[in-house]
């Protein structure tokens, strides 16, 4: 399997303004096998805490070269960590939003696949590509370049990049910077 191309259309200090955004988005896509992916780089043992009633069973590493994510380790004793959920409910999004307090994070919406773009001479885009993230506190997908806005990405096939200003169309807005090979 080969990741993403990740585009970015939308920087936000508005979360509300953000969440419109994906949602215009998710309601052109394919949503089935929705799920929800989150990653996060914890500083603060209270934000460990949150996130860690929230989803009790994320995987996580030390951001440095000592760390380990071993069953039985505390992760509380290696901050800051890189911290990832996979396939988890939307429901839990705004709960998740919610307790990161400053966090820098990502949320992905995974799903079955984007709709035919005629203009761009696109067919059905397949799962494979097929995913919209917002970053939250945060503008990039590796979770480096700390923010205090948000930053909605687009995702879609390499081969099909043209697909990505076409969807930012679908829902007013445009290609705001240049695609990137999403990590993950």
């Amino acid at each position: 399997m080969s990741n993403s191309h990740a585009v970015p259309i939308l920087r936000t200090a508005d979360l509300a303004v953000a969440l419109r955004a994906v949602d215009g988005l998710l309601g052109i896509a394919d949503l089935r096998d929705l799920e929800i992916d989150y990653t996060a780089v914890i500083s603060s043992p209270d934000a460990l805490k949150a996130l860690t009633e929230l989803v009790p069973y994320a995987t996580w590493f030390a951001c440095d070269d000592d760390g380990s994510s071993k069953p039985g380790d505390d992760p509380s004793a290696y901050l800051p960590i890189h911290w990832r959920a996979l396939a988890e409910e939307p429901e839990t999004v705004p709960r998740f939003l919610e307790v990161l307090n400053g966090t820098p994070a990502t949320v992905r919406w995974d799903f079955m696949g984007w709709p035919a773009a005629p203009e761009a001479g696109l067919g059905t885009g397949g799962a494979r590509g097929a995913f919209v993230t917002l970053c939250v506190n945060v503008h990039d997908l590796e979770l480096n370049e700390p923010a205090d806005d948000y930053m909605v990405y687009v995702h879609v096939k390499q081969f099909e990049a043209e697909r990505a200003p076409w969807l930012a169309a679908q829902i007013g807005l445009r290609v705001i910077g240049e695609g990137v090979q999403a990590p993950y």
